[in-house]
C-alpha cells in the first residue's frame, strides 16, 4: 500500500467536482427520516451503521429519527483503501440482539449492492425478522451484482468514484462536507 502524502491528498479534494453541497445532503436526509419514521416507528428497530461509510450517514440519520431504537453496527468491506471493489471481508458480523427484530442497514452508498446485499443475508442469518436498508446515495449501475434497490435513499448521481459525507477516497475525505466525484477514475 502506498502512503498518501497530504499533498496528494489535497489535490484530489481540489480538483473533484461537487455533486451535492452540505445544504443538499441535508435535505436528503431530512427526507430519509421522514419515509423511516412512518414506516419503522413503532417497530422498535435495531439500527446498524455499515461501517466504515455509514458511520456519518448513520450519524445524520439518527438525529433525525424520534422514535425508541436501539443502535449497533457491523463492519465489512469490500474496499479497504482501493478505488474498486474486491471480495467481502467481514470484520463485525452482526450481533445476536437482532433475533427476532426488525433491523434498518444505514450505509453510504448503492452502487453495485454486494456489500449491502452481504449484510441483509447476515442479518437474516443471525435471525432478523425483517431487514431495511437505507443510504445517502444510489449510484446509477446497471446491472447490479447485489441488492437491486434499496428501501430509503437521498440522493442519485452518475456511476463515478464518489467521495465525502461517508465515503471515502482510500480511507480519507469521508468528512467533507458535501459529495464529490473524482474527475477522472483515479
Amino acid at each position: 500500500m502506498t502512503k498518501l502524502t497530504t499533498e496528494e491528498l489535497e489535490f484530489v479534494r481540489e480538483n473533484a467536482e461537487q455533486l451535492f453541497s452540505n445544504a443538499e445532503v441535508a435535505a436528503a436526509m431530512d427526507q430519509i427520516a421522514v419515509e423511516i419514521t412512518r414506516d419503522l416507528s413503532t417497530r422498535n428497530p435495531v439500527v446498524l451503521a455499515v461501517m466504515n461509510g455509514g458511520m456519518v450517514p448513520a450519524a445524520m440519520l439518527l438525529d433525525r429519527l424520534h422514535f425508541p431504537l436501539e443502535i449497533d453496527y457491523i463492519h465489512l468491506t469490500r474496499y479497504g483503501d482501493l478505488t474498486t471493489g474486491g471480495e467481502i471481508e467481514w470484520i463485525r458480523r452482526p450481533s445476536k440482539k437482532i433475533a427476532g427484530r426488525t433491523v434498518l442497514l444505514i450505509d453510504d452508498l448503492l452502487d453495485h449492492g454486494v456489500t449491502l446485499q452481504s449484510a441483509i443475508d447476515a442479518c437474516v442469518e443471525t435471525g432478523a425478522d425483517e431487514v431495511f436498508t437505507a443510504v445517502l446515495l444510489v449510484k446509477s449501475v446497471l446491472n447490479r451484482r447485489g441488492l437491486a434497490v434499496t428501501d430509503y435513499f437521498g440522493l442519485t448521481a452518475p456511476d463515478r468514484y464518489v467521495f465525502g459525507s461517508g465515503m471515502d477516497y482510500k480511507n480519507y475525505w469521508r468528512n467533507c462536507p458535501g459529495i464529490f466525484a473524482l474527475k477522472d477514475n483515479d
